[in-house]
C-alpha cells in the first residue's frame, strides 16, 4: 500500500481522535492567550533600534544619559511679542505649573542663553523640559499631567496660544489614532468576511468554520509573542500585522480543506473517504503553501532591521499556527460536524453562491485562453508589464511626520512650531564621544561647530543646544535642519553636516568619536541599509521557493514559471503604488497627499508577503493540475480541469483578501494606505490575470516540458500524494 502523506495521516488520526484534537487546540489557544497576557509584550524602542551611524550614536547616546522624553511648549501670538509683559506672564506661568508637577526636569526658560527658543520675529517662544524615563516615572503617564498644566495655562491665557508637543505627548496621540485605525480595521474586516463566506458556502456553520480556525490561530499566536518578545523585543505594530496575514491564510487554508471535502461528498462519497481525500489532496497543498509562505516571511530576517525581524516572526508564527491548525482540528471538526456543516442555510444565497464560486465565468476564460494561449499571454504579459513601468522610478522615503492625519491636533501643533522655528522638533543630533569632552580641543571643536551651523541658515535652523553627560564623555549637540525632516532640504542639510561640519570642526580632533542621528538621520540610514540587503531578501526568497517547489513537483520548469509570473504581478503592484502614492493619482478618491515617495518599509514587506501570498494560490492550483496529470490527463486536460475546479474557492479566497486588504486603504495614516493599495491590487492580479490568462497560456504551451526534470536531479525526494480512498457511498 502506498505510504500516506504527512497531512492525510494529520487528517486521518485528527479524524479518529476528534476530541482530543478539539480540546488540544483550545488547550493550546488558551494557554497562549494566558501566557501572552502575564507576561505582557516587550516592544522596541525605536530609538534604540536605528542601524549605521544613527546606531551608533544612539547606543552611545543610551549608555550615556539618563532615559527621558523631551517635550516643549509653545507659547505664542499673533499680536504681542515675548517682551511684551502678557507674554512674559504667560510664559512664566506656565513654567510655574509645569515646576509644581515634581517629575519635570531640566526646564529651560526662553529668556535665558542665547534666544535660540525666541523665534526671529519674537511672536513665538519655547518652554523646554524633559520627564524622566524609569521605574519610578513612565513619560506616557505623566505627560497627561503636563498637558494639563498647560491647559490650565491656556484657559488663564486665552489671548495667547499655548500648546504642548514633544516624544510623549505625540507618541500617545499617534498611539491613540493608530488604534483606532487599527479597530476600525479589525470591527470591519470580520463581518465582511464573514459575508463573503456566508456567499461562498451558503451556510452559516460552513461560513463560521473557517473564520472560527482564522482567529483561534490570531489569538494564540499573538499570545506567544509575549514571551518570544522578552527575549528578541518586536514592533508595537506587531499584532495588527498578525491579525492581517493570519486572517488570509488562516481563512484560505480552511476553504481550500472545507471546499475540497464538499466536493468530495457532493459527487457521492461517504463522510470519512470525503475527508480522506481532502486531507491527502488540500491538505498536501496546505502543508506546501505554508511552507512557501513562510519561506517568503523569513526573508525580513535578512533586511538588518529589528522591525522588520518582528515582522518575520510574528508572521511565521501566525501561518504556522494556521498550517497546524487547518491539518489538525479541522479536519477533527469537519467529523463531527458531518454534514452538520451545512446547517444554518441562508435563504436566497444559492444564486449569490454560484456567482461568487464563478466557475462558469473562469471556465469559459480558461477555455479561450487555451485555444489562443499565445495571444493571450502576450497580451496579458503587457499588461502587466504597462503597470509595471511607473516602478522603474521608485523612490523611497521615510514619510515622517508626513505619513499623521493632518486633523491631529499634535501635527497641528508641529506645524505651527515648525513654521516658527525650522527644524526644532526633528534636530539632528551630533553625539560625540572622547575621554572628556570639556577639554580644550573638544570644546573648541564644538563652538566652531555650532558657529558654522549658525552661519548657514540655508541648511541649519535654531536653537542649537548642548548638553554633557555626567561623566563628561558624551557632549549630545541638536542641531535644526532645514526642510521638514525627510525632504531632499533635510537630507542635503544631513549630508553636509556629516560629511563637512562634523569631521571639519569637532571630528577632527584627536580622540575623538562623533556621529549624527536623529529622525533624518536614522531615515537615511535604514533606507540605505533596505538598499542593500534587498538583493539578498530577493535571492533569499527566490532562491528558497525555487527549492521546494522543485521537490515538491519533481519539475524545473514549473518553479521558474511561478517565480516569474509572481515576480509579474509584484511588480505591477508596484507600479500601481508609486503611480497612486508618489505620483499623486486619486488624492481626492483614498484621502491623502502624496509625499512624492513611497515609505521606505513597503517595497520589501510588499515583496514578501505577496510572494507569499501569490505562491499561496499558485501551490493550490498546481497540486490540482498534478493531481490530474498524475491520475491519466493530459497537461492540456490537467490545466483546464485544475485551473477550473480551484475557481470558486480560489476567487472567494482572494476576495476575502482583498476586502480586508482594501479596509486597511481607508485608514488615515498614509503607511496603511500604501501597504492595502498595495497588497489588495497584487493579490486581485494574481487571481485573476496570473492565474485565469497567464499560467494557464503558459502551461499549454510548454505541454509536457511543464514536467522536465533533468536527469541529474533524479535524486531528488519524492513527494508522493496519498492513493484516493475507495468511494464509499453514503
Amino acid at each position: 500500500m502506498q505510504s500516506r502523506n504527512i497531512a492525510a495521516r494529520a487528517g486521518r488520526w485528527s479524524a479518529e481522535h476528534r476530541k482530543t484534537a478539539i480540546w488540544g487546540w483550545i488547550a493550546l489557544v488558551i494557554a497562549a492567550v494566558f501566557v501572552g497576557s502575564s507576561l505582557g509584550t516587550r516592544t522596541l524602542d525605536n530609538n534604540k533600534s536605528n542601524v549605521g551611524e544613527s546606531g551608533r550614536a544612539d547606543k552611545a547616546l543610551a549608555g550615556a544619559f539618563p532615559d527621558s522624553a523631551s517635550e516643549s511648549v509653545l507659547v505664542q501670538s499673533k499680536q504681542a511679542k515675548a517682551d511684551d509683559p502678557s507674554f512674559r506672564a504667560a510664559v512664566i506661568g506656565v513654567e510655574k505649573r509645569l515646576d509644581r508637577l515634581g517629575f519635570v526636569r531640566n526646564l529651560q526658560d526662553p529668556y535665558q542663553g542665547d534666544g535660540g527658543q525666541i523665534s526671529a520675529d519674537r511672536h513665538s517662544a519655547l518652554i523646554d523640559f524633559e520627564i524622566p524615563d524609569n521605574a519610578k516615572v513612565d513619560p506616557q503617564q505623566k505627560v497627561d499631567l503636563a498637558l494639563a498644566a498647560v491647559a490650565a495655562a491656556q484657559h488663564a491665557h486665552p489671548q495667547l496660544r499655548i500648546d504642548e508637543l514633544g516624544d510623549a505627548s505625540a507618541q500617545n496621540a499617534v498611539e491613540d489614532s493608530i488604534s483606532s485605525d487599527f479597530q476600525k480595521a479589525e470591527v470591519t474586516s470580520l463581518p465582511i468576511t464573514l459575508a463573503i463566506l456566508v456567499i461562498v458556502f451558503g451556510a452559516l456553520v460552513a461560513a463560521g468554520v473557517p473564520l472560527l480556525l482564522a482567529l483561534t490561530a490570531v489569538a494564540a499566536t499573538i499570545g506567544l509573542i509575549g514571551p518570544i518578545s522578552h527575549i528578541s523585543p518586536v514592533d508595537q505594530a506587531i499584532t495588527s500585522v498578525i491579525l492581517l496575514i493570519g486572517l488570509a491564510v488562516g481563512v484560505d487554508y480552511s476553504m481550500f480543506y472545507l471546499r475540497r471535502e464538499r466536493e468530495e461528498r457532493a459527487a457521492g462519497n461517504g463522510e470519512r473517504a470525503s475527508l480522506e481525500a481532502a486531507a491527502a489532496t488540500s491538505g498536501r497543498a496546505v502543508l506546501i503553501s505554508g511552507f512557501t509562505v513562510m519561506i517568503a516571511m523569513a526573508g525580513m530576517y535578512i533586511a538588518g532591521d529589528p522591525t522588520f525581524a518582528s515582522f518575520a516572526t510574528g508572521t511565521i508564527l501566525v501561518v504556522a499556527m494556521a498550517m497546524i491548525g487547518s491539518l489538525t482540528v479541522l479536519p477533527a471538526l469537519l467529523a463531527w460536524l458531518g454534514d452538520r456543516v451545512e446547517k444554518g442555510r441562508v435563504p436566497f444565497v444559492g444564486r449569490l453562491k454560484s456567482k461568487a464560486n464563478g466557475t462558469g465565468f473562469w471556465s469559459a476564460m480558461v477555455e479561450k485562453v487555451m485555444r489562443r494561449p499565445l495571444l493571450f499571454g502576450l497580451a496579458a504579459t503587457a499588461a502587466l508589464l504597462a503597470l509595471a513601468i511607473p516602478a522603474f522610478g521608485l523612490h523611497t522615503a521615510n514619510s515622517g511626520v508626513d505619513a499623521f492625519p493632518n486633523d491631529l491636533k499634535v501635527i497641528k501643533t508641529y506645524d505651527r512650531i515648525q513654521a516658527a522655528f525650522p527644524g526644532a522638533q526633528l534636530p539632528a543630533k551630533v553625539v560625540v564621544s572622547a575621554a572628556d569632552v570639556t577639554s580644550p580641543q573638544v570644546k573648541a571643536g564644538l563652538a566652531e561647530l555650532r558657529q558654522r551651523a549658525l552661519q548657514d541658515p540655508h541648511s541649519f535652523g535654531r536653537p542649537i543646544t548642548l548638553d554633557i553627560s555626567a561623566d563628561k564623555s558624551v557632549a549630545d549637540v541638536h542641531v535644526p535642519l532645514a526642510g521638514h525632516g525627510t525632504d531632499t532640504r533635510s537630507d542635503a542639510a544631513l549630508d553636509k553636516l556629516r560629511t563637512q561640519l562634523v569631521p571639519e570642526t569637532v571630528g577632527s580632533a584627536a580622540g575623538v568619536t562623533a556621529n549624527v542621528t536623529g529622525d533624518t538621520a536614522s531615515s537615511k540610514d535604514f533606507t540605505d541599509v533596505l538598499k542593500q540587503r534587498m538583493p539578498l531578501v530577493f535571492a533569499f526568497v527566490l532562491g528558497a521557493a525555487f527549492l521546494l517547489l522543485l521537490v515538491t513537483f519533481r519539475s524545473i520548469v514549473i518553479p521558474l514559471k511561478a517565480i516569474v509570473l509572481n515576480l509579474l504581478s509584484v511588480g505591477a503592484a508596484y507600479g500601481v503604488v508609486v503611480w497612486i502614492f508618489q505620483e499623486g493619482h486619486l488624492e481626492g478618491l483614498l484621502g491623502f497627499q502624496s509625499t512624492g515617495a513611497i515609505t521606505s518599509w513597503l517595497p520589501l514587506f510588499l515583496f514578501v508577503v505577496l510572494f507569499g501570498l501569490s505562491m499561496d494560490y499558485h501551490v493550490f492550483i498546481l497540486t490540482r493540475i498534478r493531481e490530474a496529470y498524475d491520475g491519466g490527463m493530459s497537461t492540456d486536460q490537467a490545466v483546464a480541469h485544475g485551473i477550473k475546479t480551484t475557481a470558486g474557492v480560489v476567487t472567494s479566497a482572494a476576495a476575502v483578501m482583498v476586502a480586508v486588504f482594501s479596509i486597511f486603504a481607508t485608514l488615515s495614516f498614509l503607511d496603511f494606505k500604501e501597504m492595502g493599495v498595495g497588497l489588495a491590487i497584487a493579490v486581485l492580479i494574481d487571481a485573476t490575470v496570473v492565474r485565469a490568462i497567464l499560467l494557464p497560456a503558459t502551461m499549454k504551451l510548454l505541454g509536457d516540458w511543464n514536467w522536465y526534470l533533468p536527469s541529474w536531479l533524479g535524486w531528488l525526494p519524492r513527494v508522493r500524494r496519498e492513493a484516493e480512498p475507495e468511494p464509499v457511498r453514503a
